[in-house]
């Protein structure tokens, strides 16, 4: 097989999470190798909601208007989702601005979300991270078997091509390979939850006019709510292609090319030409992994945790996952993040994957053919006053799917190693859907736009960032620098004035991590809050519970 090649990281899997880890290593500088089973990324058209946190990343990256640029009906196109009895039928409901795609600039955020076709993003994301030097991307190569050591890992890939056999040195590997993870087995881990809530097709087909042929105005998606086929549709990408995902099939139908055309057809009421491009079965399910990792081996996105796709969060939460294991693996491979950084990686994700889910779950458990009744398709006063009243149901009960702030920027990570502990922090509401941001540690730092347009998120850099009110104390500021300094810790102090801090930033100094989350926030610095951001408590001091260290009296 010839010797072995090394790299600090291999990733297996060139989906969005797998992407994001390799683009969050690459800025950092650190090598890493990054496989894909499949001769590109992109093939199978599913999410299609980018949320503001994952464009707020690819803004980091400085991709976010690339994104923009590829946007098949532009940024400006509205992100409505209709409900209709069928497409060529009489119309139920309206939300606006679902997912938060108004380009509008919006104080809570600086991205916002875009209604894209997966394979859009990861072409985007993938030829970016062709542009880091430290990334090397290759396809048609699969994952065979690992054997770890106290020091690093012994991998074998296999050419798909070729049938070579590649053997790999490296330091960790992470599994980024989907729902049916080969990397999982290698963790020792198993799924937990609930699977096959429902089983689901996303047909793409090509349907010229059919944009034209109905009078409810362009949106993102169209629910229809009917006996035939309660389905989702919408357009989907240029050149008249569009997607078809029925919620409900009658016992023992499968949809075939043969009578795909057929059931959009009469779910639709439209009668078309329409030329099947693809259909892709797949079950909807709520999982996750009982554990994340085992030793030098991780688990990222699909990988760990499942989600039913109503509210769009798989896909983002994915990226999410390489964003945050991506800097604590830097850190660690640079020498300044300490052993309780990496094993905070599933402490704090899992928290939010269970969050996550279960608003999935919540979503998936009410859909289209929940809404029909018999005589909502009937004309006259009769049916228009049943359909005034199953709009206004539908607007109660499926606007908190569309309209999710609180769930995409409110969860903060409640219990880690790595963040200070606020006993008497504030806590939302259990049922408050309204996003508060906070600033107490563990949550997403409030985002401010200063005075010149740019946003404060802009200016934190790849490393930490100590943000400093206009009341802090210099001595104070310039021990918190010289203590990152000592350490070897990348770290930037910007100032807030007093307009920036209020209502955001209470106290006169705040540490904010690589990843926009709050690590501590106090009045006075001490050198163990890098003790405890950057993983080192429990090892210099022997605490048990870092997150209960003494370290915390400065918040």
């Amino acid at each position: 097989m010839g010797m072995a090649k090394a790299y600090s990281v291999v990733i297996v899997g060139a989906g969005p999470s797998g992407l994001a880890l390799a683009i969050e290593l690459g800025t950092r500088g650190v090598d890493c190798l990054l496989v894909e089973r499949n001769d590109r990324v992109g093939y199978a058209p599913r999410a299609k909601t980018t949320n503001v946190r994952t464009r707020t990343h690819l803004r980091r990256w400085g991709i976010a208007d690339k994104l923009a640029a590829v946007s098949p009906f532009g940024v400006d196109y509205p992100s409505t989702v209709n409900f209709v009895t069928r497409l060529g039928g009489f119309g139920l409901a309206r939300i606006e601005n679902a997912s938060n795609c108004h380009p509008a600039r919006n104080e809570l955020y600086p991205e916002h979300g875009q209604w894209v076709p997966q394979y859009k993003l990861e072409q985007v994301m993938r030829e970016h991270a062709e542009t880091l030097p430290s990334v090397t991307l290759r396809f048609s190569t699969e994952f065979v078997s690992v054997n770890q050591d106290a020091d690093g890992v012994d991998l074998i890939l296999r050419d798909r091509g070729t049938g070579a056999e590649l053997p790999i040195r490296c330091g960790y590997v992470v599994g980024a390979d989907g729902a049916r993870s080969a990397l999982r087995e290698v963790v020792g881990a198993t799924m937990h939850g609930t699977y096959g809530l429902s089983r689901n097709y996303n047909i793409v087909f090509r349907a010229p006019g059919l944009a034209e042929a109905h009078a409810h105005g362009p949106a993102t998606m169209y629910w229809q709510v009917n006996p035939a086929a309660p389905s989702l549709i919408g357009p989907m990408d240029r050149d008249d292609v569009w997607f078809f995902m029925p919620t409900r099939l009658p016992e023992g139908f499968t949809i075939t090319p043969d009578n795909a055309a057929a059931l959009i057809r009469e779910s639709t009421g439209i009668d078309l030409p329409y030329e099947i491009l693809s259909s892709d079965e797949w079950v909807a399910s709520s999982l996750i992994a009982d554990r994340y990792r085992k030793d030098r081996v991780f688990l990222i996105g699909d990988a760990c945790h499942l989600h039913p796709p109503f509210g769009g969060y798989g896909m983002n939460m994915g990226v999410a996952d390489g964003v945050d294991l991506g800097w604590k693996l830097a850190a660690t491979l640079q020498g300044w993040g300490g052993p309780a950084l990496l094993d905070s990686y599933e402490i704090e994700r899992r928290a939010i994957h269970e969050e996550v889910i279960a608003e999935a779950a919540t979503n998936h458990a009410v859909l289209s053919n929940d809404f029909w009744a018999e005589g909502l398709e009937e004309p006259g006063e009769a049916g228009d006053a049943m359909r005034r009243a199953v709009g206004e149901r539908i607007v109660a009960v499926k606007q908190r799917e569309f309209h999710t702030l609180k769930t995409v920027l409110g969860g903060c990570y409640r219990r880690s190693p790595v963040l200070a502990r606020e006993d008497d922090a504030e806590e939302d509401a259990p049922d408050a859907r309204e996003y508060k941001p906070s600033s107490r540690p563990g949550c997403l730092a409030p985002h401010v736009w200063r005075a010149d347009g740019r946003s404060l998120y802009d200016l934190f850099g790849q490393g930490f960032a100590l943000l400093a009110r206009f009341d802090a104390s210099g001595a104070q500021v310039r021990g918190a620098m010289a203590a990152a300094a000592d350490r070897g810790i990348p770290m930037i102090c910007l100032y807030l004035t007093e307009a920036e801090a209020k209502g955001r930033y209470p106290k006169p100094l705040t540490l904010v991590r690589p990843d926009q989350y709050i690590a501590w926030r106090g009045d006075r610095w001490s050198d163990e809050v890098f003790d405890l951001a950057a993983g080192w408590l429990a090892e210099r001091t022997g605490v048990d519970d870092p997150a209960r260290s003494p370290q915390r009296e400065g918040a």
